[in-house]
Protein backbone atom coordinates (compact mmCIF):
# COMPACT_ATOMS: atom_id res chain seq x y z
CA UNK A 1 0.00 0.00 0.00
CA UNK A 2 1.45 3.42 -0.95
CA UNK A 3 2.33 5.90 1.75
CA UNK A 4 -0.41 8.35 2.70
CA UNK A 5 -0.20 11.84 1.23
CA UNK A 6 3.20 11.56 -0.52
CA UNK A 7 4.98 14.86 -0.99
CA UNK A 8 4.59 16.07 -4.60
CA UNK A 9 7.83 16.26 -6.54
CA UNK A 10 8.39 19.35 -8.71
CA UNK A 11 9.88 17.26 -11.52
CA UNK A 12 6.79 15.05 -11.57
CA UNK A 13 4.40 18.01 -11.49
CA UNK A 14 6.13 19.73 -14.40
CA UNK A 15 7.56 16.97 -16.57
CA UNK A 16 5.36 13.93 -16.15
CA UNK A 17 1.83 13.13 -17.22
CA UNK A 18 -0.87 10.58 -16.70
CA UNK A 19 -1.05 7.90 -19.39
CA UNK A 20 -3.77 5.48 -20.33
CA UNK A 21 -6.53 5.32 -22.91
CA UNK A 22 -8.78 7.74 -21.02
CA UNK A 23 -6.08 10.42 -20.85
CA UNK A 24 -5.27 10.02 -24.54
CA UNK A 25 -8.96 10.35 -25.42
CA UNK A 26 -9.31 13.44 -23.24
CA UNK A 27 -6.24 15.00 -24.85
CA UNK A 28 -7.59 14.32 -28.34
CA UNK A 29 -10.88 16.01 -27.40
CA UNK A 30 -9.06 19.03 -25.95
CA UNK A 31 -6.85 19.43 -29.02
CA UNK A 32 -9.93 19.07 -31.22
CA UNK A 33 -11.70 21.87 -29.35
CA UNK A 34 -8.69 24.17 -29.79
CA UNK A 35 -8.49 23.35 -33.51
CA UNK A 36 -12.21 24.08 -33.89
CA UNK A 37 -11.82 27.39 -32.09
CA UNK A 38 -8.94 28.47 -34.32
CA UNK A 39 -10.78 27.41 -37.48
CA UNK A 40 -13.96 29.17 -36.34
CA UNK A 41 -12.02 32.35 -35.52
CA UNK A 42 -10.61 32.36 -39.07
CA UNK A 43 -14.06 31.76 -40.52
CA UNK A 44 -15.58 34.52 -38.38
CA UNK A 45 -12.93 36.95 -39.66
CA UNK A 46 -13.56 36.12 -43.31
CA UNK A 47 -15.94 39.08 -43.66
CA UNK A 48 -13.23 41.55 -42.65
CA UNK A 49 -14.03 41.69 -38.92
CA UNK A 50 -11.01 40.04 -37.37
CA UNK A 51 -11.62 37.89 -34.30
CA UNK A 52 -9.46 39.41 -31.51
CA UNK A 53 -6.25 37.50 -30.82
CA UNK A 54 -6.71 38.21 -27.11
CA UNK A 55 -9.80 36.02 -27.10
CA UNK A 56 -7.95 33.29 -29.00
CA UNK A 57 -5.08 33.40 -26.52
CA UNK A 58 -7.43 33.37 -23.52
CA UNK A 59 -9.32 30.33 -24.80
CA UNK A 60 -6.12 28.46 -25.73
CA UNK A 61 -4.63 29.16 -22.30
CA UNK A 62 -7.81 27.94 -20.63
CA UNK A 63 -7.66 24.68 -22.57
CA UNK A 64 -3.98 24.31 -21.64
CA UNK A 65 -4.94 24.62 -17.96
CA UNK A 66 -7.63 21.96 -18.45
CA UNK A 67 -5.14 19.64 -20.16
CA UNK A 68 -2.61 20.07 -17.36
CA UNK A 69 -5.20 19.52 -14.63
CA UNK A 70 -6.56 16.36 -16.26
CA UNK A 71 -3.48 14.81 -17.89
CA UNK A 72 -0.52 16.66 -16.38
CA UNK A 73 1.72 15.72 -13.48
CA UNK A 74 -0.72 17.19 -10.97
CA UNK A 75 -3.24 14.48 -11.92
CA UNK A 76 -0.81 11.79 -10.73
CA UNK A 77 -1.39 12.90 -7.12
CA UNK A 78 -5.18 13.37 -7.18
CA UNK A 79 -5.79 10.02 -5.46
CA UNK A 80 -2.88 10.25 -2.99
CA UNK A 81 -2.47 13.87 -1.87
CA UNK A 82 -5.52 15.83 -0.73
CA UNK A 83 -3.90 19.25 -1.05
CA UNK A 84 -2.77 18.62 -4.61
CA UNK A 85 -6.23 17.31 -5.48
CA UNK A 86 -7.75 20.51 -4.12
CA UNK A 87 -5.43 22.61 -6.31
CA UNK A 88 -6.33 20.46 -9.30
CA UNK A 89 -10.08 21.04 -8.81
CA UNK A 90 -9.50 24.77 -8.29
CA UNK A 91 -7.70 24.88 -11.63
CA UNK A 92 -10.75 23.25 -13.21
CA UNK A 93 -13.35 25.42 -11.44
CA UNK A 94 -11.66 28.79 -10.85
CA UNK A 95 -8.80 29.19 -13.37
CA UNK A 96 -9.65 27.47 -16.65
CA UNK A 97 -13.37 28.48 -16.81
CA UNK A 98 -12.89 32.29 -16.74
CA UNK A 99 -10.17 32.00 -19.39
CA UNK A 100 -12.47 29.90 -21.56
CA UNK A 101 -15.41 32.23 -20.95
CA UNK A 102 -13.41 35.32 -21.94
CA UNK A 103 -12.74 33.57 -25.25
CA UNK A 104 -16.50 33.92 -25.97
CA UNK A 105 -16.95 30.48 -27.60
CA UNK A 106 -20.73 30.81 -27.96
CA UNK A 107 -20.45 34.13 -29.81
CA UNK A 108 -17.74 32.64 -32.01
CA UNK A 109 -19.87 29.61 -32.79
CA UNK A 110 -22.78 31.85 -33.78
CA UNK A 111 -20.63 34.08 -35.98
CA UNK A 112 -18.86 31.22 -37.75
CA UNK A 113 -21.74 28.77 -38.15
CA UNK A 114 -23.82 28.31 -41.26
CA UNK A 115 -27.39 29.56 -41.34
CA UNK A 116 -29.09 26.34 -40.23
CA UNK A 117 -26.55 25.66 -37.47
CA UNK A 118 -26.77 29.31 -36.42
CA UNK A 119 -30.54 29.02 -35.98
CA UNK A 120 -30.20 25.85 -33.91
CA UNK A 121 -27.55 27.39 -31.68
CA UNK A 122 -29.70 30.47 -31.18
CA UNK A 123 -32.67 28.32 -30.13
CA UNK A 124 -30.38 26.46 -27.77
CA UNK A 125 -29.09 29.68 -26.19
CA UNK A 126 -32.58 31.05 -25.64
CA UNK A 127 -34.17 27.82 -24.45
CA UNK A 128 -35.87 27.82 -21.05
CA UNK A 129 -33.41 25.43 -19.46
CA UNK A 130 -30.42 27.43 -20.75
CA UNK A 131 -31.98 30.49 -19.11
CA UNK A 132 -32.41 28.50 -15.90
CA UNK A 133 -28.81 27.22 -15.88
CA UNK A 134 -27.40 30.73 -16.33
CA UNK A 135 -29.51 32.37 -13.63
CA UNK A 136 -27.16 34.04 -11.08
CA UNK A 137 -28.58 32.15 -8.11
CA UNK A 138 -28.42 28.84 -9.96
CA UNK A 139 -24.77 29.18 -10.98
CA UNK A 140 -23.83 30.29 -7.47
CA UNK A 141 -25.60 27.33 -5.86
CA UNK A 142 -24.19 24.87 -8.39
CA UNK A 143 -20.58 25.91 -7.79
CA UNK A 144 -20.79 26.30 -4.02
CA UNK A 145 -22.96 23.25 -3.40
CA UNK A 146 -20.61 21.15 -5.54
CA UNK A 147 -17.72 21.91 -3.20
CA UNK A 148 -19.73 21.08 -0.08
CA UNK A 149 -21.39 18.00 -1.55
CA UNK A 150 -18.17 16.54 -2.90
CA UNK A 151 -15.78 17.03 0.00
CA UNK A 152 -18.13 16.81 2.98
CA UNK A 153 -20.00 13.67 1.93
CA UNK A 154 -18.90 10.10 1.05
CA UNK A 155 -18.62 11.24 -2.59
CA UNK A 156 -14.97 12.18 -2.06
CA UNK A 157 -14.07 8.75 -0.69
CA UNK A 158 -16.02 6.99 -3.45
CA UNK A 159 -14.30 9.04 -6.16
CA UNK A 160 -10.87 8.14 -4.75
CA UNK A 161 -11.82 4.48 -5.01
CA UNK A 162 -13.46 4.62 -8.47
CA UNK A 163 -11.53 6.30 -11.33
CA UNK A 164 -14.65 6.70 -13.50
CA UNK A 165 -16.38 8.74 -10.79
CA UNK A 166 -13.23 10.78 -10.29
CA UNK A 167 -13.18 11.64 -14.00
CA UNK A 168 -16.82 12.73 -13.78
CA UNK A 169 -15.94 14.98 -10.84
CA UNK A 170 -13.32 16.75 -12.97
CA UNK A 171 -15.82 17.29 -15.79
CA UNK A 172 -18.51 18.44 -13.36
CA UNK A 173 -16.34 21.11 -11.71
CA UNK A 174 -15.20 22.36 -15.12
CA UNK A 175 -18.82 22.62 -16.28
CA UNK A 176 -20.24 24.40 -13.23
CA UNK A 177 -17.18 26.66 -13.12
CA UNK A 178 -17.73 27.62 -16.76
CA UNK A 179 -21.39 28.44 -16.07
CA UNK A 180 -20.48 30.61 -13.09
CA UNK A 181 -17.64 32.52 -14.72
CA UNK A 182 -19.55 32.97 -17.98
CA UNK A 183 -22.06 35.00 -15.99
CA UNK A 184 -19.39 36.89 -14.03
CA UNK A 185 -16.58 37.84 -16.43
CA UNK A 186 -17.78 37.01 -19.94
CA UNK A 187 -19.49 39.20 -22.52
CA UNK A 188 -20.50 36.12 -24.46
CA UNK A 189 -23.96 35.51 -25.91
CA UNK A 190 -26.09 34.36 -22.97
CA UNK A 191 -29.85 33.90 -22.54
CA UNK A 192 -29.92 37.11 -20.50
CA UNK A 193 -27.58 40.03 -19.88
CA UNK A 194 -26.33 40.92 -16.41
CA UNK A 195 -25.51 44.32 -15.02
CA UNK A 196 -22.20 45.14 -13.42
CA UNK A 197 -23.71 45.32 -9.94
CA UNK A 198 -25.28 41.86 -10.23
CA UNK A 199 -21.98 40.28 -11.21
CA UNK A 200 -20.09 42.03 -8.39
CA UNK A 201 -22.64 40.88 -5.82
CA UNK A 202 -22.40 37.35 -7.19
CA UNK A 203 -18.64 37.32 -6.65
CA UNK A 204 -18.86 38.94 -3.22
CA UNK A 205 -21.32 36.30 -2.03
CA UNK A 206 -18.72 33.66 -2.84
CA UNK A 207 -16.28 35.16 -0.31
CA UNK A 208 -18.01 34.01 2.93
CA UNK A 209 -19.28 30.80 1.32
CA UNK A 210 -15.82 29.69 0.19
CA UNK A 211 -14.14 30.95 3.36
CA UNK A 212 -16.50 28.99 5.59
CA UNK A 213 -15.99 25.86 3.50
CA UNK A 214 -12.21 26.18 3.61
CA UNK A 215 -12.25 26.72 7.35
CA UNK A 216 -14.54 23.73 7.80
CA UNK A 217 -12.20 21.41 5.91
CA UNK A 218 -9.15 22.94 7.58
CA UNK A 219 -10.52 22.19 11.04
CA UNK A 220 -11.63 18.57 10.60
CA UNK A 221 -10.57 16.14 13.30
CA UNK A 222 -9.92 13.22 10.95
CA UNK A 223 -8.94 12.89 7.28
CA UNK A 224 -11.73 12.85 4.74
CA UNK A 225 -10.19 9.79 3.10
CA UNK A 226 -8.34 7.93 5.80
CA UNK A 227 -7.02 5.24 3.49
CA UNK A 228 -5.08 7.70 1.36
CA UNK A 229 -4.60 11.02 3.18
CA UNK A 230 -3.19 12.15 6.50
CA UNK A 231 -4.94 14.58 8.83
CA UNK A 232 -2.25 17.22 8.28
CA UNK A 233 -2.67 16.91 4.51
CA UNK A 234 -6.44 17.28 4.79
CA UNK A 235 -6.22 20.34 7.02
CA UNK A 236 -3.56 21.86 4.79
CA UNK A 237 -5.79 21.29 1.78
CA UNK A 238 -8.59 23.19 3.52
CA UNK A 239 -6.27 26.14 4.16
CA UNK A 240 -5.09 26.10 0.55
CA UNK A 241 -8.67 25.92 -0.69
CA UNK A 242 -9.69 28.91 1.41
CA UNK A 243 -6.65 30.98 0.42
CA UNK A 244 -6.69 30.27 -3.32
CA UNK A 245 -10.42 30.74 -3.77
CA UNK A 246 -10.24 34.14 -2.08
CA UNK A 247 -7.28 35.06 -4.30
CA UNK A 248 -9.18 34.10 -7.44
CA UNK A 249 -12.20 36.09 -6.30
CA UNK A 250 -10.06 39.19 -5.71
CA UNK A 251 -8.63 38.83 -9.22
CA UNK A 252 -12.15 38.48 -10.62
CA UNK A 253 -13.24 41.66 -8.83
CA UNK A 254 -10.24 43.49 -10.25
CA UNK A 255 -11.16 42.35 -13.77
CA UNK A 256 -14.75 43.45 -13.24
CA UNK A 257 -13.71 46.92 -12.12
CA UNK A 258 -11.36 47.27 -15.10
CA UNK A 259 -14.22 46.28 -17.40
CA UNK A 260 -16.52 48.76 -15.64
CA UNK A 261 -13.98 51.58 -16.05
CA UNK A 262 -13.58 50.82 -19.76
CA UNK A 263 -17.34 50.68 -20.23
CA UNK A 264 -17.78 54.04 -18.51
CA UNK A 265 -15.04 55.49 -20.71
CA UNK A 266 -16.74 54.19 -23.85
CA UNK A 267 -20.05 55.66 -22.70
CA UNK A 268 -18.42 59.02 -22.01
CA UNK A 269 -16.82 59.06 -25.47
CA UNK A 270 -20.13 58.12 -27.07
CA UNK A 271 -21.96 60.83 -25.13
CA UNK A 272 -19.36 63.42 -26.22
CA UNK A 273 -19.76 62.39 -29.85
CA UNK A 274 -23.54 62.64 -29.63
CA UNK A 275 -23.25 66.07 -28.03
CA UNK A 276 -20.82 67.25 -30.71
CA UNK A 277 -23.15 65.95 -33.42
CA UNK A 278 -26.12 67.73 -31.84
CA UNK A 279 -24.17 71.00 -31.59
CA UNK A 280 -22.99 70.68 -35.20
CA UNK A 281 -26.56 70.02 -36.36
CA UNK A 282 -27.85 73.00 -34.39
CA UNK A 283 -25.17 75.26 -35.91
CA UNK A 284 -25.93 74.01 -39.40
CA UNK A 285 -29.61 74.73 -38.86
CA UNK A 286 -28.85 78.23 -37.56
CA UNK A 287 -26.54 78.99 -40.49
CA UNK A 288 -29.15 77.78 -42.97
CA UNK A 289 -31.82 79.93 -41.38
CA UNK A 290 -29.60 83.07 -41.47
CA UNK A 291 -28.67 82.56 -45.12
CA UNK A 292 -32.23 81.84 -46.29
CA UNK A 293 -34.72 84.40 -47.74
CA UNK A 294 -36.29 86.86 -45.30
Amino acid sequence: MPAKSPDPQTSVLLLHGRGGAASVLALVIEVGIVVWYWYASQRAGADGRRWPLLRVGSFALGMAVVAYAVEGGIALYERDNFTVHVVQLLLLAYVAPPLLAMGMPVRLALQSAKRRTHARLLRFVHSWWARALTHPLVVLVLLSASLYAYFLTPLYRWSEEHPALLFYVDVHFLFVGFLFWSVVVSRDVLPRSFRFGTRVVLVLVCVPVDAFFGLTVGSVSKPLFGAGNTLADTQGGGDVLWGLTELFIVIALALLFVEWAREEERRAVQADRQLDAAIAAARAGADGASEGPP
